[in-house]
């Protein structure tokens, strides 16, 4: 089994691009912290690359941005490559499933809302909210909420 859970900031601008087959892919790093930390040193974190696909990566590349707080699940995926000087080389990349909101109100963030790629959608806004998901078509319609407002 294949299951990465990671709650960080993002540390890099997300690029949001198409490929030529018309899918939508957004990457970006994410830092997390260490739970472990010296005493008298400053506390560490990893860094790690995040891939998202079609829906999802078109939800975070609208909603997240460089330095907000996020919660993905995923897996861990690695490709093969040459580098520049002609070495093999390994990528390592998070593929996210899902992603969440996390953190305070005041921060822009909610730590109970998902969106994801299947129709399941995690779990719903409030009742009261403007979002609405076709169970159907598995897309979300965000066209009712502010562009500075998250869905719900």
């Amino acid at each position: 089994m294949n299951k990465v859970i990671m709650m960080g900031r993002i540390v890099t601008d997300l690029e949001l691009k198409t490929t030529p087959q018309g899918v939508s892919v957004c990457t970006f790093r994410i830092a997390v912290d260490r739970n472990f930390q010296k005493k008298g040193e400053e506390r560490k974190s990893d860094f790690f690359n995040v891939v998202a696909w079609r829906q999802n990566g078109e939800f975070i590349s609208r909603y997240f941005s460089k330095g907000k707080p996020i919660l993905i699940e995923g897996e861990l995926n690695t490709r093969q490559y040459t580098d520049k000087n002609g070495n093999p080389s390994t990528w390592y990349e998070i593929v996210v499933d899902r992603q969440y909101f996390v953190g305070n109100k005041g921060d822009g963030s909610s730590g109970s809302y998902s969106q994801s790629g299947d129709p399941g959608y995690g779990t719903p806004p409030p009742a009261s909210s403007s979002f609405s998901a076709p169970a159907d078509t598995g897309s979300a319609d965000f066209s009712s909420a502010d562009s500075d407002d998250y869905p719900f």
